[in-house]
């Protein structure tokens, strides 16, 4: 049987969550999030932020977080300003757009956007005469970390926020991989820090160790007003939703967490350190959980007899961008395998 590396969500849940989902399975608790039980990850959250005036909320997946909280944001006439290769203009079908909302794409750099790029953006907008003709920006989606692995500096989240504050646009984040973003060696941002510069963000659980969950994080006080209401019209608000507030719970308890997301990263380094050593390229250079080297026709037809691996951007000459995902679950055992493949192709 091969050994997967395709993606951050292969497995199914961190061990000490499905201890507690079967110790509190015939516990009974009233629905919809409103729980005592999902009162204490809010808690828990709350203090992670070092902040008790955020809102805290859960919902089941990335793309359907993505869109409650962009639709919730956004008057009929705005778009969200996004990198062109964010998730939610890549990998989500259209679900923006079939919100009524259209995706304004930026040209990334290493996947990532600046404050200058949507500083221009808004001001050519207000500045064009026929602007009423055009989408509006009305706020601005960044990653953390990017499709590509990479992660935005303190320096430039604080630039962005600045810009966005400016123009009076909230800044959301995407965190389906922020644990992966923010453990990183080369990270210089805190979860703390997030909360102080963003105006919603979402904290991953689905590739982060969770069965299935993410914890949507409202900092600014306009945006908090009626998020029920969008969360439930768009089917997520879940009957049982101690099942996500128990997920959370667990995950900001001891730490576990920052370990498990500690844990990918460590097992990423060590495949990208191998694939350096034999001397191969790389795509980008990502500090995460996300490694994409460069191989050739013949190097992916051999790895792939043992590996699944995802081909992320075709080359010249045959080669490709390919895409090694670690996660919480990787076993080091397996990662040695890979690593001695490498060594020896």
């Amino acid at each position: 049987m091969k050994i997967l590396f395709t993606s951050d969500y292969c497995e199914g849940a961190a061990p000490e969550i499905i201890d507690r989902l079967v110790k509190t399975n015939m516990d009974q608790t009233i629905g919809y999030g409103e729980d005592e039980v999902s009162a204490r990850a809010r808690e828990l959250i709350k203090k992670e932020c070092g902040r008790e005036d955020v809102d805290v909320h859960f919902l089941v997946g990335g793309t359907q977080t993505n869109t409650t909280v962009i639709t919730s944001v956004l008057k009929p006439y705005q778009g969200v300003l996004c990198a062109a290769s964010g998730h939610i203009n890549q990998h989500e079908t259209g679900a923006i757009e079939h919100g009524g909302h259209k995706v304004l794409a930026l040209p990334p750099t290493l996947g990532k956007i600046t404050a200058k790029q949507i500083d221009e953006y808004i001001q050519e907008h207000y500045a064009n005469p026929d602007q009423v003709h055009i989408v509006q920006p009305g706020m601005v989606y960044i990653s953390f970390s990017t499709e590509l692995g990479t992660i935005y500096t303190l320096a430039e989240l604080r630039d962005i926020s600045t810009v966005c504050r400016r123009h009076n646009v909230p800044l959301f984040v995407d965190g389906a991989r922020l644990g992966y973003g923010l453990m990183s060696e080369s990270c210089d941002v805190t979860l703390r820090d997030l909360a102080q510069l963003v105006d919603i963000f979402y904290i991953g659980g689905t590739k982060q160790g969770a069965l299935f969950g993410e914890a949507v994080v409202i900092t600014a006080d306009r945006l908090k007003k009626d998020f029920r209401y969008c969360i439930k019209q768009g089917g997520g608000m879940l009957a049982k939703g101690r099942l996500l507030g128990l997920q959370f719970e667990t995950l900001f308890t001891d730490g576990l967490y920052w370990k498990l997301a500690r844990h990918a990263d460590v097992q990423a380094a060590r495949i990208k350190e191998a694939f350096a050593r034999k001397g191969y390229d790389f795509l980008i250079d990502s500090p995460t959980n996300q490694q994409f080297p460069i191989l050739s026709a013949e190097q992916r037809k051999v790895f792939g007899e043992k590996f699944l691996f995802e081909i992320w951007q075709p080359l010249e000459g045959g080669r490709a961008g390919v895409r090694f995902c670690t996660s919480w679950a990787t076993k080091p055992e397996n990662v040695d395998i890979l690593v001695k493949f490498i060594e020896e192709n």
